[in-house]
């Protein structure tokens, strides 16, 4: 959520550094090189005494064993690390040893932070530390004992993946036909590949930097979660809702869903997503994280009232879920456009209105029977660095199930309708473009 750094983003993609052929093109904002140089720039006095530059996941890793090992996720997805440069297989294990560093020198000096190079990149990750998957040898102040192997850490929305890519309810298509939903705050897309496919504005191709062996390939929406907690906590009637939730002991989501139900059941109603045939949303009030990769773009609601009670709220709300479901439509589309093998079916960690959004995205969607999806991905790392599998594949195979399948809807109808409320959808972010440049010419921006 943190965008402090765009202008910093801003300036470094300006260098057209080979590396971000490798983060679709581009970095964002929520990535590590920007916020250094946020944090050099802005808090020189900290960026003169800092001993390490860590993700959480390293940070935890580190404390837990006292071992500066990074992570190959966290340094490929988030800091610009070649992780495919130079690599050396070995055989039967997910460890990924590095013949030569995957920092590129001259990144760093032509975005301003060269001191990171002196001494091989010791303030964040030196040459050789990147391992995937390798038990590490001892524990520390957090009371484990010593020899207890500790996997190397995945970002949480990757260890999600890591936790439902294989449940699927037959084992026949390929795992590079699938993309896993992990949803939050924010919303990632993820899907991997046997070679390297270059998606502009989609973070990628990251090698083995979710499931080993694969090139991952990672669209995202940045506010999914927040932005629906953000309506509901902005409207008028949420303290209402809230409060009888509260005496009912549910969630206001049950009631608003139980809202959409009562309002669908009315005879003039076809089907529940026309109930917001009037409103449409886009989802972009924190930006665009992919496919168009425009952390300035903002959200759009077109067809508000006056009207200020649960039912108002429960519409925006459907066309919130809609407004999400629509953009992972777009990052489908733009992936398969550009050489992405085609995605036949979603894999979601979390079931909140998935029923809504089946049919908007026109795949089927698989929730899997492990709804905390997270921490089975960072249980399945800590199996195999016990030696419980072999790797990480033969773990996830082992221990990713399937629960609801969710089909989409057939009827014609309903299809043709999502087909021209995305069309819409669609047309907000092209006319907030015309919108600004009508205005920038104005002011002479």
């Amino acid at each position: 959520m943190d965008h402090r750094a765009v202008d910093q983003a801003k300036r470094i993609n300006a260098t057209g550094s080979p590396v971000l052929q490798f983060a679709g093109g581009g970095l964002s904002p929520e990535m590590e090189p920007p916020k250094l140089l946020w944090v050099k720039e802005n808090l020189p006095e900290s960026w003169a005494v800092a001993f390490r530059w860590m993700d959480l996941s390293d940070w935890l890793t580190y404390r837990a064993t006292g071992d500066d090992t990074r992570s190959l996720c966290t340094t490929v997805c988030k800091w610009g690390y070649l992780g495919h440069a130079h690599l050396q297989h070995q055989s039967n294990s997910d460890t990924v040893a590095m013949e030569a560093c995957g920092w590129d020198d001259v990144f760093w000096q032509e975005i301003g932070l060269s001191d990171l190079v002196e001494g091989q990149y010791t303030k964040i990750g030196k040459q050789g530390d990147m391992l995937h998957s390798q038990a590490i040898r001892l524990g520390t102040e957090l009371g484990l004992l010593e020899g207890t192997p500790v996997g190397t850490a995945l970002i949480d929305a990757h260890a999600g993946g890591v936790g439902v890519m294989e449940g699927v309810p037959s084992k026949d298509e390929s795992i590079t036909e699938r993309m896993v939903l992990v949803c939050g705050t924010s919303t990632c897309h993820m899907a991997v590949s046997p070679e390297k496919v270059f998606i502009p504005g989609v973070w990628g191709p990251y090698w083995s930097a979710m499931v080993p062996g694969f090139w991952l390939t990672e669209g995202g929406q940045s506010a999914t979660g927040a932005l629906i907690d953000h309506l509901i906590s902005s409207h008028p009637a949420s303290s209402v809702l809230l409060e009888r939730a509260k005496l009912q002991k549910t969630s206001i989501y049950e009631l608003l869903n139980e809202i959409l139900d009562t309002l669908a059941s009315h005879p003039d109603v076809l089907f529940q997503g026309a109930l917001t045939r009037n409103l449409h949303l886009l989802a972009d009030f924190h930006g665009n994280r992919s496919p168009l990769a425009n952390p300035d773009a903002r959200g759009v609601i077109s067809g508000l009232s006056l009207d200020d009670d649960p039912r108002s709220l429960a519409l925006l709300y459907l066309a919130a879920i809609q407004g999400i479901a629509y953009g992972t439509r777009h990052i489908v589309e733009h992936c398969n456009s550009h050489g992405l093998q085609h995605v036949e079916v979603f894999l979601r960690t979390r079931s909140t209105c998935n029923n809504m959004q089946t049919s908007q995205a026109r795949c089927s969607v698989i929730l899997p029977r492990e709804k905390e999806s997270v921490l089975l991905g960072a249980a399945i790392l800590g199996a195999v660095a016990a030696k419980k599998f072999h790797n990480v594949k033969e773990a996830m195979e082992a221990l990713n199930a399937p629960g609801l399948v969710v089909e989409p809807s057939r009827h014609d109808t309903v299809q043709k309708y999502h087909d021209a409320k995305y069309k819409i959808f669609r047309s907000l972010y092209d006319q907030q473009v015309v919108y600004r440049q009508q205005l920038d010419a104005v002011l002479g921006c």
